[in-house]
């Protein structure tokens, strides 16, 4: 009976030590404006994470609407009081809506980076696209930025997190900007793939 229950006692520590934890930290599109935070791609991830066996994670959803880059830090000191292993950075849609410098963005963005990496949390870079009547310089400079930054840190990229999503009304709230609950399905298989072998 002691057998047992010593066996049952390690069991049951192996479970609660192997827990894991990811932030998603974004914007409006990570918090799911328009639809039920289930229906969000974050918690739309766990499901599929969980699915492919890997139970041991939990995600997050430290989406706030409006959110810029330049919320990045602040947010991050509180989020990580939880003890993260692994954060999602999926923010700077907003900086690009409000045509915010490129430098700016990517200061900002790199800020927030490297106070993950010295806080030993592990980064994951969501990469976003602006619609081309921002111009092609601003448009290209944007979606230069991210992956110059994930070469610099070496981080893992998600080159763009609404492939397959962004403009398509099939798959957005009639804002055209917002994914509705079939463009959230989209997106977590997107990341999904992306990240299914790394974590």
């Amino acid at each position: 009976m002691r057998t047992l229950l010593l066996a049952l006692l390690i069991s049951f520590s192996s479970v609660c030590f192997a827990q894991k934890k990811l932030i998603v930290l974004g914007d409006s599109i990570t918090e799911g404006y328009g639809v039920s935070k289930e229906a969000a791609y974050p918690a739309l991830l766990e499901k599929k994470l969980h699915d492919a066996g890997k139970k041991e994670w939990t995600i997050v959803n430290a989406g706030v609407s409006g959110s810029t880059t330049a919320s990045g830090i602040s947010r991050m000191k509180w989020l990580f009081k939880s003890k993260p292993d692994v954060v999602f950075l999926a923010l700077g849609a907003n900086d690009g809506l409000r045509a915010i410098k490129v430098e700016e963005s990517q200061k900002n963005l790199s800020n927030a980076i490297e106070f993950a990496q010295k806080e030993k949390v592990r980064v994951i870079l969501g990469g976003l696209y602006m619609p081309p009547n921002y111009g092609k310089d601003y448009t290209d400079q944007f979606a230069k930025m991210y992956q110059d930054l994930a070469k610099k840190y070496k981080v893992t990229f998600v080159p763009f997190i609404l492939d397959k999503v962004a403009g398509n009304p099939k798959y957005n709230l009639a804002d055209g900007i917002h994914p509705n609950e079939e463009g959230h399905k989209i997106i977590a298989d997107t990341i999904f793939n992306a990240l299914k072998g790394t974590l």
